[in-house]
């Protein structure tokens, strides 16, 4: 508990100037996608802003990777919007709070190390499919407000604002780090469309921004069975998206940065956090990797830019909502279409012939979930369950047995590779039990028993040498196969004996069977 406790961790030197410019940058950014994803979720903008700021105050001191930044996001307002059209944002609130109180829980259970299942080739289809995702977002903004392209002039001037920002965005780092480049690029654009009087879209073109402080309100909805029926499986869901989102996230800043953050810890923030949200009338979200990539792209690595961020973005709600809604959106687009560049794993793409078919299939397949179902825990769930089911299949093939009879007239069958599910099939047909010699001994000092099907093997080929008289005998069983078999004793007709001694095991130590007769399955200790 103790560490949790422990907010502001300004252990590492801090520039200040980084800092705070950084997260000045990251409040701009932090407008359009808030109100965005209020809009997809059927709600105010100032749900999406008030979210945004709750969410960044709250992980930027409590969280687990300094640097990283949270707020309202897409995969959240995903899972909200149908609650919010057939209940009401009331209902988003409550289930906001029952969420952040899940991820609160998997934090202080230590669920973040399940992160570590997560392979590599699904990190990369993920931050692929991200980049794709955040990059046709953008594409809206060369829309009118029916739907149709922009064309003419107007297309020619908003495309050549956002090429310019791009443009400041890569060039400027090769001359200078003194200022975050993002930031002079909004800064240029908003000089060159106010002064000039260009007539091109901005924030007060998509909603207004002008409001006060988060109002404290606590849900008003029945405090009932049926409430908690209709939003836990919300909830439930955007814990689950939320916490993966976020660690994946934390994953990614940490290959950057080349430091490790507290998954754990990261868990509790984005809980309470959550739960902040709900209270303050937010609708909730997770880390953001496009905003993230960028604080980070600008040199940023202490909490103080992300805190900077919440509190600009306050700053901006409360008093500067007039200035703030004259930014041109060009300048945010360019901005994002170099994030979703820079977010693109390229080198992902140098590696289709030199990494395996199955690792490709899992790359491309959570890219193409990512992309056109908008579900990132769906995403990474399908490559995770195929990653493991070929890492299975492949392991299963790798069952060995090695055989030779000794000078005492022995069968000797050594095993190489892991007994589990998936070998057992492999592993019965190794055995010749008709021809074998009456003593068997099977040893496993290169394998291991893994689960209760491979339990279930063992039992039933001891039980084909019992049928024709012969005996069979384990060796070199590692402590945990031992444990494994002790506790499958009440479950699958298995006896083991162990010698913590490693020495021989004399026949008075031998065990019966229930039915008094002498058990075939005994150990062998050496």
């Amino acid at each position: 508990m103790k560490k949790y406790l422990n907010l502001f961790d300004f252990s590492q030197k801090v520039n200040y100037r980084t800092e705070i410019l950084s997260g000045l940058t990251v409040a701009l950014a932090l407008v359009p996608e808030a109100i965005a994803f209020a809009f997809i979720a059927g709600l105010s903008p100032l749900t999406g802003l008030y979210a945004a700021f709750v969410m960044g105050l709250v992980t930027s001191i409590l969280g687990g990777r300094p640097g990283m930044i949270s707020g309202a996001t897409g995969a959240v307002a995903v899972v909200i919007v149908s609650l919010a059209k057939d209940y009401g944002v009331e209902y988003v609130f409550a289930t906001v709070i029952l969420a952040g109180m899940l991820q609160l829980a998997a934090g202080f259970l230590r669920l973040g190390k399940l992160m570590r299942l997560v392979p590599h080739p699904v990190i990369f289809g993920f931050v692929n499919g991200l980049a794709i995702i955040i990059f046709m977002s953008q594409l809206d903004q060369f829309k009118q407000a029916d739907g149709t392209w922009l064309s003419g002039m107007t297309l020619y001037l908003f495309l050549g604002l956002v090429l310019l920002t791009m443009l400041v965005i890569w060039g400027l780092p090769k001359l200078s780090k003194v200022v975050p480049a993002s930031l002079v690029a909004i800064l240029l654009v908003f000089g060159i469309v106010f002064f000039l009087g260009l007539d091109t879209r901005t924030i007060g073109d998509i909603a207004s921004i002008k409001g006060g402080f988060p109002p404290f309100h606590i849900p008003e909805l029945p405090f009932s069975w049926e409430t908690l029926q209709i939003i836990f499986p919300y909830a439930a869901i955007v814990a689950g998206v939320g916490l993966i989102e976020s660690l994946l996230t934390l994953n990614i800043v940490d290959e950057i940065t080349e430091t490790r953050g507290r998954g754990n810890k990261e868990a509790v923030a984005q809980g309470a956090a959550n739960i902040l949200s709900g209270l303050f009338s937010g609708m909730g979200g997770c880390a953001m990797i496009g905003q993230s990539l960028i604080n980070i792209s600008n040199g940023a690595r202490a909490r103080l830019s992300g805190i900077v961020a919440s509190l600009m973005l306050l700053a901006f709600i409360m008093f500067g909502s007039e200035l703030i809604e004259k930014v041109p959106m060009a300048a945010l687009t360019g901005l994002m279409i170099m994030v979703a560049l820079g977010t693109f794993e390229w080198a992902s793409l140098r590696t289709f012939r030199r990494m395996p078919k199955s690792d490709v299939l899992v790359m491309v397949l959570v890219t193409l979930v990512t992309v056109f179902l908008h579900n990132l825990a769906l995403a990474v769930l399908v490559g995770v369950i195929i990653a493991a089911l070929v890492f299975a299949w492949d392991n299963a093939k790798r069952i060995r047995a090695r055989k030779h009879i000794d000078a005492d007239g022995v069968k000797h069958y050594e095993i190489y590779g892991p007994l589990f599910f998936g070998s057992t099939t492999l592993f019965a047909e190794k055995f010749d039990v008709i021809n074998d010699p009456s003593a068997v001994v099977i040893d496993f000092k290169e394998s291991r028993v893994v689960d209760m099907s491979a339990i279930e093997a063992l039992n039933k080929i001891t039980e084909r040498y019992q049928k024709v008289g012969k005996k069979v005998h384990l060796k070199h069983l590692s402590r945990d196969c031992i444990r494994l078999l002790k506790n499958a004793d009440d479950i699958i007709e298995v006896n083991v004996m162990e010698d913590p001694t490693y020495k021989v095991v004399t026949d008075n130590t031998k065990r019966k069977t229930p039915e008094g007769e002498e058990n075939p399955f005994q150990l062998w200790g050496l």
